[in-house]
């Protein structure tokens, strides 16, 4: 079963000192960095999801969302973790890329579902930020696409607007037919 690497939104406006930081969003990069060297190693493809907003977007206070301006295209924020290793081949998905239009998941709004069909991919290893957003849409669109799903537990961080949101996201991963292991189970 060919499977890729899908890291979600690991990028410097959702980690300490970003302008929306998951608490300890950072100690997702160690774990992610050894999935990309392993999935590299295996030749197997490896995907980034990243937001990707227009400077006035529809999710920002200011417009009438729920969130503090964030990765705004271009900018600082935008980029990925500084300690992040981006394969060259890695293919880079933007998303919620337009003012009006909110995408949690790496498949709303993109081609992520077709270019993962195109390669023959069946299996996703799923990692990042944040649990109770992204991580969990990316996984619940996944399973509706028809993907089997592994998510590593050790490589997500939860944003917690709620208390809970986290460990409720894993529950309602899990529930939707996701498994979830360490790193370290992956790659051995």
């Amino acid at each position: 079963m060919k499977k890729t690497l899908i890291l979600v939104d690991i990028q410097k406006d959702f980690c300490p000192g970003g302008s929306l930081a998951v608490k300890e969003g950072d100690r997702v990069v160690e774990p992610s960095n050894r999935l990309v060297a392993y999935f590299e190693e295996m030749g197997l493809p490896i995907f980034f999801t990243r937001d990707w907003h227009t400077a006035d977007h529809s999710s920002f206070r200011e417009q009438g969302g729920i969130w503090p301006p964030h990765c705004v295209a271009g900018t600082d924020g935008a980029r990925f973790h500084e300690a992040l290793h981006v394969p060259g081949q890695a293919v880079i998905i933007s998303k919620a890329t337009e003012r009006n239009a909110d995408a949690y998941s790496g498949f709303e709004g993109t081609d992520l579902a077709d270019r993962l069909r195109s390669l023959r991919v069946r299996h996703l290893v799923v990692a990042g930020l944040a649990t109770d957003y992204c991580v969990k849409n990316t996984v619940l669109d996944a399973l509706k696409e028809g993907f089997s799903v592994t998510v590593a537990m050790d490589a997500i961080r939860a944003v917690d607007v709620n208390p809970g949101d986290g460990e409720k996201a894993i529950e309602e991963m899990k529930k939707g037919g996701a498994d979830f292991i360490v790193t370290r189970e992956i790659l051995a």
